[in-house]
């Protein structure tokens, strides 16, 4: 039975996708077949990070309204054959996804796949709530601001009270923290909330931080999941990510600010 995980945050902007690309794709590089479907109907950026937008000609929606088979709308990843993509619409209004073709859809990948990573839009939207209803597993992504972790806490309530597992009365959706876009420097200039900060509002396992880095940017427009920029230090850090959720004991990195050699001191070097 498939592990169906839900990246989600309560604001946009703060890496929901970058992350859906990377923990799907480091999923798949371990040996585990997955898939990462795309919740954000109307918008579509998950083909985008993946570089496969050509290659898209039957969506999600396609598949839920029985206009096509899944087989026909995944897309296999051309850089590792344990990955599928399944993109949304970019036509459709976002109602057009419902909870039981969501659900159908779904319990047919769960037939093949061992990982199902779902990319929430921003929010509380039909499509963010569809994909954190099914989920086994949420990996909350926030930015070290007040706003940020303030409307993530809100998600938190929602995961806890209307999902699957809570409608069922099952073991709860297990949460993990994932910290994007963090910066030491900028935590000692008292700029952004400190890993500690975030972790006393929202009492959630640390999963993984990612450093503020422009690997992330680059990764997003040559269209190749972050983490396989092994040199990149946001790369190494999803990787930390996977190997965690996994069960590896990988101590945490890029929490502390880099101490300088002499010629980094010199010539700024970070």
């Amino acid at each position: 039975m498939a592990r169906i995980i839900v990246v989600t945050s309560g604001k946009g902007g703060v890496g929901k996708t970058t992350t859906s690309a990377a923990i799907a794709m480091g999923l798949a590089k371990k040996g585990h077949k997955t898939a990462v479907i795309d919740f954000d109907v109307g918008l579509r950026n998950l083909d985008l990070i993946m570089g496969c937008e050509r290659r898209v000609v039957y969506d999600f929606v396609n598949v839920i309204n029985g206009e096509a088979s899944l087989r026909q709308a995944l897309i296999k990843d051309k850089r590792c054959n344990q990955l599928f993509i399944l993109p949304a619409s970019q036509t459709r209004d976002k109602d057009a996804l419902t909870q039981e073709g969501v659900g159908k859809v779904l319990k047919e990948l769960s037939k093949e796949f061992k990982y199902i990573v779902c990319d929430s839009p921003a929010g509380i939207e039909r499509g963010a709530n569809l994909a954190m209803y099914f989920a086994d597993d949420a990996f909350v992504v926030t930015n070290p601001e007040v706003s940020s972790v303030r409307d993530s806490d809100r998600m938190l309530g929602i995961l806890a009270s209307k999902s699957r597992r809570a409608e069922n009365g099952e073991e709860a959706i297990k949460e993990y923290l994932l910290l994007s876009r963090y910066s030491p420097e900028r935590v000692k200039l008292g700029e952004m909330l400190s890993v500690e900060d975030v972790q006393d509002i929202l009492s959630l396992h640390l999963l993984g931080v990612i450093p503020e880095s422009k690997s992330v940017l680059n990764a997003s427009n040559s269209g190749t999941p972050v983490i396989l920029d092994e040199e990149s230090n946001a790369g190494k850090a999803y990787a930390d990510v996977v190997a965690r959720y996994l069960g590896e004991d990988v101590p945490h990195r890029f929490i502390d600010e880099e101490k300088k050699g002499i010629f980094g001191k010199l010539f700024g070097k970070k």
